[in-house]
């Protein structure tokens, strides 16, 4: 059976409330964003020309690599790269019929079959998967969702693999991105509880319990980031959505305090999904708050500023990269996560977060970005 198309993109498809604002004395206030090199990056991402040769010879290289490491080595490239290519190697069993939805109203209905699944030259035989013959959503025109979510079916649960972790380099990057399995978490981890919801089992619900901007920890209460007893609200580690997504009551403090602190930088009109925009145009670097995900035990991941205050076009427009969502269920997203190694125990129930850790451990694939973001959707 031929597949066209095929580009393979990861889809990583995850107290009493707070009465008043209080300091972190440990957090910095501010920090500084480089507006041109983002600025500049961003245009090089924007303008990007994709060489078949180079295509050829990055395939190649990654292929005699993974003959002499016993590192799974795996490329992504985009859709236009490969556009009109086909396999005909594809051969499997078929099982039963497939007819999966997700969240955001894709679906995909075909074949669930078994197959041997190769990455470089190691091979896992008889791993499930589904064979989509009528996909629609935003995964039209690429064949490639590798679930690491927390079902039975997801990839880790086939290996029968007791943790997992990645590292999304930034989308400006020119580093490589990777994907490990059986790793212990990176010494400087920020660690947080792992937990489980009984009626969304495929998710990665996090221990969240505020969220500060210019070293304030804000007036949020927890029951804001907890799962209730219907099993509704929460929020998760997703990868496969762009920006971090909170309960709008949640967002617009958020926002609000954020606004309060780049009082000074001409603001400008709305982009898409982001209310809150600035023209930085005439800039070369600007200061502006910092903001942070608290946990437990007075655990904080400070973000740097190109995680929330990011580019939406080549000359000089920011906007911050958070926005509400009308659902319970709240979102960390893969921007926020840019730069970080997220390390998910699941035998012991934790989640890591680890800055500027890209080396892996364990065994792992390379993803190596080419003009795209490599999303990771937490599902299966």
């Amino acid at each position: 059976m031929g597949l066209q198309f095929f580009n393979l993109i990861l889809f990583i498809l995850c107290a009493s409330p707070l009465a008043h604002s209080r300091n972190i004395p440990h957090n910095s206030k501010t920090t500084l964003l480089n507006v041109a090199d983002s600025i500049q990056k961003t245009h090089q991402v924007l303008n990007f020309k994709f060489n078949q040769n180079n295509l050829k010879q990055q395939q190649h290289k990654s292929y005699v690599s993974s003959l002499s490491s016993s590192t799974l080595s795996l490329q992504l490239h985009s859709r236009a790269s490969i556009y009109k290519s086909s396999h005909a190697d594809y051969k499997s069993l078929t099982l039963s019929r497939l007819d999966l939805s997700y969240g955001d109203g894709s679906y995909t209905v075909g074949d669930f079959v078994t197959e041997t699944v190769t990455i470089g030259a190691t091979s896992v035989q008889n791993i499930a998967i589904g064979c989509g013959h009528n996909n629609e959503g935003l995964f039209v025109g690429a064949a490639g969702l590798l679930g690491l979510g927390g079902g039975p079916l997801s990839f880790p649960a086939q290996l029968n693999t007791t943790s997992f972790s990645y590292c999304l380099v930034d989308r400006d990057s020119d580093l490589v991105s990777t994907l490990e399995f059986d790793s212990p978490f990176s010494r400087n981890a920020v660690t947080a509880p792992l937990r489980r919801n009984p009626q969304l089992d495929t998710f990665y619900y996090v221990g969240l319990v505020g969220i500060s901007v210019g070293g304030e920890l804000l007036p949020i209460p927890e029951t804001s980031f907890t799962v209730d007893a219907t099993g509704s609200g929460g929020i998760i580690v997703d990868s496969g959505t762009a920006v971090t997504r909170l309960q709008s009551d949640v967002y617009d403090v958020v926002r609000d305090a954020f606004v309060n602190g780049t009082k000074d930088l001409p603001t400008t009109n709305g982009v898409s999904l982001f209310d809150t925009c600035y023209d930085l145009s005439a800039k070369t670097s600007v200061e502006v708050p910092t903001v942070a995900f608290h946990f437990g035990e007075g655990k904080v991941l400070v973000m740097p500023a190109k995680n929330y205050l990011v580019p939406v076009d080549s000359v000089g427009t920011f906007c911050f990269a958070f926005a509400s969502t009308t659902s319970s269920l709240g979102i960390i997203g893969n921007i926020q996560q840019q730069g970080t190694r997220v390390s998910f125990d699941i035998e012991n129930s934790l989640i890591g977060f680890s800055p500027n850790s890209w080396v892996m451990n364990g065994v792992g694939v390379h993803l190596e970005k080419v003009a795209m973001l490599a999303y990771m959707n937490m599902t299966s």
